[in-house]
Formats: C-alpha cells, structure tokens, sequence
C-alpha cells in the first residue's frame, strides 16, 4: 500500500521556488491536493493563477520566515504528507551561519510543528542535495551513492569560517540540515506517526514555472546557464567537467513517487542523470533536431576532460521505474523558456 496517495493533502514548502514549483504541478497532476507555503500574498497569488486549472485543489499559507519558533503550526494541520524544499542558497553569503543556521532551523522547525501539530501527516520528504554525499575520493570516475556523505566540509567550515568557499559553506548546510533531520526521526521514533524520505538531486537543468521578474530573478542553476551560453567559455572552462545533471520534471517526479512508494520510508535517493561539461550542453543545443540557434559552439565533441564525480541514481530508477530525461531534452527546453522569459523582461511585461 502506497504510504500517501491521491487524493491526499500535501503541504509543499517553499512553493514558488524552481524545484517546488514542478512538484507542485507534479502532485496537482496525478490527483493530489496542494497547500503551498510562501513568503508573499503576491508569490501565492501567482501560483493560484499558474494552476487554475485545478481549482480549489490548489491553496497557500503564508511562511513569511521559516527559522521563526512555530512557523509552521497552522500550516501542517490536516495534511497527509510534506514535501520540505524551503532553504536558503544566497551565493553573496560571507558568514557561514547564514546559510546554516535557516537551512537547519528551518527544518528542525518544520519537523517540530508536524510532531506537534501534524498528527495525520504520514510521510516527510526533504530536498537535500546531492552536494551531500561529495568527500575526496581517489576513483576515476568517482562513485558516489546514498551511503556517501560529505563532512569533510563541515570540518572545513569550522576551521575556515567565512573564508571557506561558498560550494563548501552551501555543502556543510545541506549536510547539517539533513542530518539534522534524519537525527530527529531517530529522536521521536516511539512518538511520531510519520516517516522521512531525503531526495538528493544534482544541478537542475530544465524550464521554469516559477515567477522571474528580471534576469537578476533568476534561480542559481538557470542563470549559470544564461551566463555559459551568453559568453562562450574558453576551451579548457568548456571541457572540465563541471557537476552532474538533472531535469526538474525529474526531480519532482522523485519527491512525489517518494511519497507514494511505501519502499522509500526511511531512505534517501539521489536524482541525477549524470556528468557534464559546458561543450557537453554545447553540443546537446548545436546537435538538437532542430539545432539551438545562436549558442556557442565551443570544441565539438571534446566533451569531459578532466575525471567526472557521478552520482548514482539506480536506487531511484530500481525502486520508482524512472527513466530520466535526456541533457538534450532537458536544456534545449530550458533555453527556450529562457528566452521566452528574456523577451517578457524586455517588454516590461514581468
């Protein structure tokens, strides 16, 4: 029996982030019904618009700050499940609590209110990052899976402060709120009557449903895209490996057969589709039926040079059936939503 099916409740926080954004759609979809928490009336009412056509289905709450003492109180009442994605990226951060301290309270938060309050929510499933799982590894290519963690970076946070760099301040917070988490399930285990379920994806490729009022708007991920294809890279920037990839159709697609699948209950799962370089997204747009036009060319073919990590998603694909999206598929709809966005921007009409 899946652990929460349509026509159940889902609060999903965070509801008008890029990923959030598709599981909400995602969720709508497939029968369930969505409260999504926001930070702005404005925010809550342009997802009501971007899913009217499922009616009342579709509600949001108002979660002006996550790291408040009973933030989410009123919000997990009467629901069957939460989808956890709210959680600070700010790349211009200097201290490292910043980042942390939100990504950890804010969960600790939530998980708090459902115990307390939550009593019919049977599953959590909270977006880590695949960032999670990265340690030094001497293997070419280097394999991680779920039973990787990364804390080395915490080490490194603690020894170096606000003079870590920013991958490795992001990394430590993913690491600590997910622990965090997972510490908190072991802690209630004999009084709480929900499970957890950590999806881990890897850089988000794919179009947008979110509001972006201006390219200064955007995502992290998708305004890395605009930047790379914006200005050519140099042969050695273009052919390095640079992350593995995922389509956020994909990534939803996780966290909602997460809820579904009575297997996923205490697990984490990595979505991801594998390595990339920039000639790799390159070549995907200049080699698409048709042909991206006005992308740089790069070195075709000279794809990765330099030894990939990978991050293994046959957990995922084993116990959900999924078959993840082509990098083709995914950036060449990413591009054109882009630009789509782009002539929007420059009307004024955003």
């Amino acid at each position: 029996m899946p652990a929460v099916q349509s026509p159940a409740i889902v609060l999903v926080t965070g509801a008008s982030g890029y990923v959030a954004a598709w599981i909400v759609k995602t969720l709508l979809s497939r029968g369930f019904h969505v409260r999504g928490t926001v930070r702005s009336s404005s925010k809550g009412e342009y997802l009501v618009k971007l899913f009217e056509e499922y009616g009342s289905r579709f509600s949001y709450v108002l979660v002006e700050d996550m790291i408040v003492d009973n933030a989410y109180d009123e919000s997990v009442r009467g629901v069957d499940a939460v989808v956890h994605t709210a959680s600070p990226i700010g790349v211009s951060v200097h201290d490292p609590e910043d980042l942390i301290k939100p990504a950890v309270s804010g969960t600790l938060n939530l998980l708090e209110s459902v115990r307390r309050h939550g009593s019919s929510v049977k599953r959590v499933v909270v977006t880590s990052s695949g960032q999670t799982l990265l340690s030094p590894k001497p293997d070419n290519p280097a394999i991680y899976t779920e039973a990787d963690w990364g804390d080395a970076a915490i080490d490194e946070v603690r020894t170096k402060g606000a003079n870590a760099d920013y991958i490795i301040k992001y990394r430590a917070s993913k690491i600590l709120a997910e622990r965090a988490a997972w510490d908190f399930v072991e802690r209630y285990k004999n009084n709480i009557t929900f499970d957890l379920v950590t999806v881990l994806p890897s850089f988000v490729f794919g179009p947008l449903l979110q509001e972006v009022s201006s390219l200064e708007n955007l995502n992290t991920s998708s305004r890395m895209v605009y930047d790379a294809l914006k200005a050519e890279k140099s042969t050695e920037d273009s052919t390095k490996y640079t992350a593995n990839d995922v389509d956020v159709r994909d990534v939803a697609l996780v966290h909602v057969k997460a809820l579904e699948s009575d297997q996923a209950g205490g697990e984490r799962f990595i979505a991801s589709r594998g390595p990339f370089s920039w000639q790799v997204v390159y070549d995907a747009l200049n080699t698409a039926n048709p042909p991206v036009s006005g992308v740089p060319k790069g070195v075709p073919g000279a794809g990765i040079t330099t030894r990939p990590n990978i991050y293994s998603a046959d957990k995922a694909k084993r116990v959900f059936g999924i078959e993840f999206r082509t990098l083709q598929e995914s950036v060449v709809d990413m591009v054109a939503n882009l630009r789509e966005r782009e002539v929007e921007w420059a009307a004024g009409r955003l």
